[in-house]
């Protein structure tokens, strides 16, 4: 009766060590293993056999990490109070250093993404802030991806997803964009009563030049006017215009 029990035992050790000697490692992980504490290599993708209570891993994930940096309240160099959140995109390229050099390299990234922001921020103008964002990122980016050369960590990409204000600075910000928006108006209006005198100037000139222009002009507007429902109409009538008329007239007198 006590042999049934000791195969069940046996088997159920052989399970318990095949369970602990065997891992599934997939393709976008790598497990470091240590034997005894020390470090051995690296291994995987793929199954991977150990030795059971000698041998521990540790995994490291090689995907890209989106990592959502908190907001930070800085002071420009102009000595403006702003707001200030951030994105950051990075990933393990080199697990061994990821494991051996880092706690938590998720944890140890964010922090200092938190304190370059910080001080990038802190060195900028607030103009720069607001129309030098790409190199604002570019910046952040590079910094921050030198701190974490060393532990295997490769930061692609740091965006800077919003950038608050104070309320007074924003409508003071208001107030001048429609300053600046009426100041443009009203030179475009400015320039447009330019234009429109000089041409009046020109078509002034033709027209004293020509005499029978004047003529033809004056005409014009008695039609216009001619066409209005006004039941009296006051029109000045140059002399130079019935000149023509009376040299004609005294002209035919004599022959009569």
């Amino acid at each position: 009766m006590i042999y049934p029990f000791i195969y069940f035992t046996i088997a159920v050790v052989v399970i318990i060590l095949l369970s602990a000697a065997i891992k599934v490692v997939r393709e976008y992980e790598r497990v470091g293993v240590f034997r005894l504490g020390r470090f051995v290599g690296l291994r995987g993708p793929g199954l991977v056999l150990i030795i059971p209570f000698i041998e521990t891993v540790r995994k490291v994930d090689l995907r890209i990490v989106t990592m959502d940096v908190p907001q930070q309240e800085c002071i420009t160099v102009d000595n403006v109070t702003v707001r200030v959140d951030a994105v950051a995109y990075f990933r393990v390229v080199n697990a061994a250093d990821a494991i051996l050099k880092v706690l938590d390299y998720v944890k140890a990234t964010s922090l200092l993404a938190q304190t370059t922001l910080r001080n990038v921020v802190g060195q900028s103008t607030l103009d720069e802030l607001l129309a030098q964002r790409d190199r604002l990122n570019e910046k952040i980016r590079a910094i921050v991806d030198q701190g974490t050369d060393p532990w295997g960590i490769k930061v692609s990409m740091v965006e800077v997803k919003e950038l608050q204000l104070p309320q007074t600075l924003q409508r003071a910000m208001a107030a001048q964009a429609e300053a600046e928006r009426e100041r443009r108006a009203k030179v475009v209006h400015a320039e447009g009563e330019y234009q429109a005198a000089e041409k009046l100037a020109e078509a002034a000139k033709v027209i004293s030049s020509q005499a029978s222009a004047l003529q033809l002009r004056y005409l014009q507007t008695l039609s216009t006017i001619a066409t209005e429902k006004s039941s009296v109409i006051v029109f000045p009538l140059p002399v130079d215009m019935l000149t023509p008329l009376l040299e004609k007239g005294s002209k035919s007198e004599p022959g009569k």
